[in-house]
């Protein structure tokens, strides 16, 4: 589980075949869960100035692999009792997005990201996403696509400020907004508010 706020942008040393080796700062622990651009990876090897970690197939699959070059978002996992500044993040990458366009708005910026309309239902306005393990809020949905609006700082401290249109994202849905859709997508399903109350809980 992580927050979605980066530790720091690690530098990609090797990715060849399942290993992905960075050079950071952050020192973790053989077998530790970190979130690099915001997918949940382990670390299968330590070195001096950084670490290993091992991609399955599957998450080779669903990310974007392209971006494991030059610099990374890194984060590790939370800890019993760390203060939770984002919002929840499971490190399980949902689909791959687009940046569609970026407006300086002067002290922001509006990115538009396209998606596949398969995931519009789990991005809700005002609600939380992750892109590239980056926790931020939607401001609108659209039929394919969404807007963020991104401060200078996030712009100036995480990857944001190099994506151009055309980059492609790691995006990590609402996960309550996927519970839910979950839910209501067996034919069964009733909702009330007990159980709307209990999602709320378990989120």
């Amino acid at each position: 589980m992580f927050t979605g706020l980066i530790r720091e942008m690690a530098t990609v040393k090797r990715f060849s075949g399942d290993r992905l080796s960075l050079k950071a700062a952050y020192r973790p622990k053989l077998g530790d869960s970190i979130a690099i651009n915001g997918a949940c990876l382990s670390v299968v090897s330590l070195e001096s100035d950084g670490f290993t970690v091992e991609l399955s197939p599957e998450t080779q699959g669903i990310i974007a692999t392209e971006n494991l070059k030059g610099r990374v978002h890194i984060e590790p996992a939370m800890q019993f009792g760390d203060r939770l500044e984002g919002h929840i993040v499971q490190g399980h990458v949902d689909t791959v997005g687009t940046v569609k366009s970026i407006s300086d708005n002067g002290n922001s910026y509006d990115v538009v990201i396209d998606v596949d309309k398969k995931f519009i239902p789990y991005i809700v306005p005002k609600g939380s996403i992750a892109i590239d393990g980056v926790s931020l809020t939607v401001n609108d949905v659209y039929e394919s696509s969404f807007r963020l609006t991104i401060i200078p700082i996030t712009m100036r401290e995480t990857l944001f400020g190099s994506y151009r249109n055309g980059t492609k994202v790691n995006i990590e849905t609402d996960m309550f907004a996927r519970y839910i859709a979950h839910f209501l997508s067996h034919k069964d399903a009733k909702l009330d508010w007990e159980t709307a109350e209990r999602f709320t809980a378990l989120y």
